[in-house]
């Protein structure tokens, strides 16, 4: 597994415990309560921000599921959230996360369809990761049976998302085109898998370069992210897309909404270009804001282009829409378990390692989703002292079996 990022020495762990102790001491347990592990941002900035500590765990409230955790997925937006780039975040200290599998451990009171030791996944509005989250029974969905809970925690989100952008707001049919950015991520990889399943869609994708040889066979036509795509793209379909999906905004709206072909539909669903470094950064927020075309009414309506945004987690959680999310929950389970989509898992890590997996997010170095295994034991790093006694070992066995031999 790769492990960009992994290398934090003894004295940075120092610092990151001198720092974060006293601003996590008030969600700590007292010890008289049952205790879980949980990953806490004590507040918006860097990876230092991040630990794992003992905090109360959560019991269910009416019309609540509690769930014992096996697996978290972890998003590009969770890096926001660190960064506190995102709107309302809500106060620091808070345990991240909005998807995980696991079983269920009780019940709330009014709650049907669901008992103890089911299989679920599940939406939570933070707090997904830890071992244990208590979230409302209508972001609970059963898992089939040949599902794991890594393929649990990278599905909910991301194949949602993807169906609902592509069937609910562009309205995909048979013989059109879609563009999507990040092709090798959690949601690009369910927009080709969902792109499949109807009849001549033809699919271009964006990704950096040294993904290609891993999602080809994925996608009709993939382009390099660092290339001027827009000809690119014209050289095969001249009148552009019928579907574009954002995740960078930025300068990209921009060309987005000049690839359109007409009644084609721009969607934004996130804003990643925010992102470049550790922290939060006002000039590259500010660079993103003044790089996005404003959008004239008019132009849209004498050129028969549609701009849209998506937020699953805002259709959810402020908007109410539950009951259509699950709606799309139980079509796309019924794709999975015709075996036409299945998640793309990258890696897996112990929540101790949740800084490494957010390092790799944050390099792009991913292909499909990186999930937080709460049953995992972190790797060992391998420090320079180690390393160099390991060779030393190697050395002393080579020369005394060199002598046994001679």
């Amino acid at each position: 597994m790769a492990k960009e990022g992994a290398d934090m020495t003894e004295e940075t762990e120092y610092m990151i415990d001198k720092n974060v102790g006293k601003e996590t001491e008030n969600v700590e347990s007292s010890g008289d309560a049952k205790e879980m592990r949980a990953v806490i941002l004590a507040g918006f900035g860097g990876l230092n921000k991040l630990r794992v500590t003992k905090k109360a765990m959560p019991e269910p409230q009416d019309g609540e599921v509690k769930i014992r955790v096996k697996a978290c997925g972890l998003n590009f937006l969770d890096l926001m959230v660190r960064q506190g780039t995102i709107d309302n975040p809500p106060k620091p200290p808070l345990v991240p996360g909005f998807e995980c599998s696991g079983i269920v451990e009780s019940v709330g009171e009014n709650i049907k369809g669901f008992e103890i030791g089911d299989r679920v996944m599940a939406f939570v509005n933070y707090n997904a990761w830890a071992e244990v989250v208590c979230t409302p029974v209508d972001f609970v969905y059963k898992m089939p049976d040949e599902m794991t809970f890594a393929e649990a925690a990278a599905f909910s989100l991301n194949f949602v998302a993807a169906y609902m952008m592509l069937f609910e707001v562009a309205n995909l049919r048979e013989g059109m085109s879609v563009l999507v950015h990040s092709a090798g991520g959690g949601v690009g990889q369910a927009v080709a898998q969902l792109c499949s399943t109807v009849p001549n869609v033809t699919v271009f994708g964006i990704s950096s370069c040294f993904k290609h040889a891993a999602i080809r066979d994925s996608v009709t036509h993939l382009f390099d992210r660092n290339v001027d795509y827009i000809q690119e793209v014209k050289k095969v379909s001249p009148q552009g897309v019928d579907i574009l999906l954002d995740c960078l905004c930025g300068e990209n709206t921009g060309k987005g909404l000049s690839l359109l072909k007409p009644l084609g539909t721009y969607i934004l669903y996130g804003a990643s270009n925010m992102v470049t470094g550790e922290t939060k950064s006002f000039f590259s927020f500010a660079k993103s804001w003044w790089q996005v075309e404003k959008v004239n009414p008019i132009k849209l309506y004498e050129e028969n282009k549609v701009i849209a945004g998506f937020s699953l987690l805002n259709l959810l959680f402020k908007q109410g829409r539950c009951s259509l999310v699950k709606s799309v929950m139980d079509k796309l389970l019924c794709l999975y378990n015709q075996k036409k989509i299945k998640p793309v898992v990258d890696s897996l890590w112990a929540l101790e390692e949740v800084k490494e997996a957010m390092q790799r997010i944050h390099d792009r170095g991913n292909i499909g989703k990186l999930i937080l295994d709460v049953e995992k034991s972190p790797t060992p790093l391998v420090t320079t002292t180690n390393l160099i006694l390991s060779v030393c070992h190697l050395v002393m066995y080579k020369e005394e079996h060199t002598k046994y031999h001679l």
